[in-house]
């Protein structure tokens, strides 16, 4: 995974560094260990936002749409660069396994709990999942939030603001539904926050 990664990533960023450039913002604030990373979810170039923000130092796997694998040659190539499917809509226990696997092993994983492109200007509504906080309590890992904003221009950088990494104040490992519900509603809040550090 990591050789396929740094091959595709090379020859990805130039193209993409050049038609949408991006402005990582709180780099320092990603973590040498494994981390649970959320964001709010706009546009279908948001993963590659992130991923080039953090740097090829930080590879990330990444939880996406099931179908989105499904795709002759593109869906192969996500496969090899560490991108596994989760089917939307039900609760896909091997898509939580994995995830914990790769939580525990101490690597990134990106997960937007929005579960789909939420376009606010456009009047749509935020419906975020508990899952990034079933997994962040199940492993232990931090949460790593976020945000990127909706309008993006071409040939302008991006930001892409990255948080501090904190750790949900549970009573437990196993968590109730309230607390997902809680930890949810407070990470979309930091999520949202960080939108402050970006200039109109």
């Amino acid at each position: 995974m990591r050789t396929a990664y740094a091959i595709l990533y090379t020859i990805i960023w130039p193209f993409f560094s050049i038609f949408h450039p991006v402005k990582a913002i709180g780099r320092e604030h990603i973590p040498e260990e494994g981390v649970l990373i959320c964001a709010n979810h706009t546009a279908l170039s948001d993963p590659l936002l992130l991923v080039f923000a953090f740097h090829r130092k930080f590879q990330i796997r990444v939880m996406a749409k099931a179908e989105l694998l499904q795709v002759p040659v593109i869906g192969w190539l996500l496969k090899k660069v560490g991108v596994f499917g989760v089917e939307r809509g039900k609760s896909d226990v091997g898509a939580i396994k994995q995830a914990i696997r790769f939580l525990k092993g101490g690597e990134n994983l990106l997960l937007f709990p929005e579960g789909t492109r939420v376009r606010e200007s456009r009047g749509e509504i935020s419906s975020p999942k508990t899952g990034a906080a079933m997994l962040a309590i199940r492993t232990g890992v931090s949460i790593l939030p976020v945000y990127i904003p909706e309008h993006k221009r071409w040939f302008r950088r991006t930001p892409v603001v990255i948080g501090e990494p904190y750790r949900p104040d549970v009573a437990s490992r196993k968590g109730s539904q309230e607390e997902y519900m809680a930890i949810t509603k407070d990470l979309m809040d930091r999520i949202r926050a960080l939108g402050a550090q970006v200039s109109t």
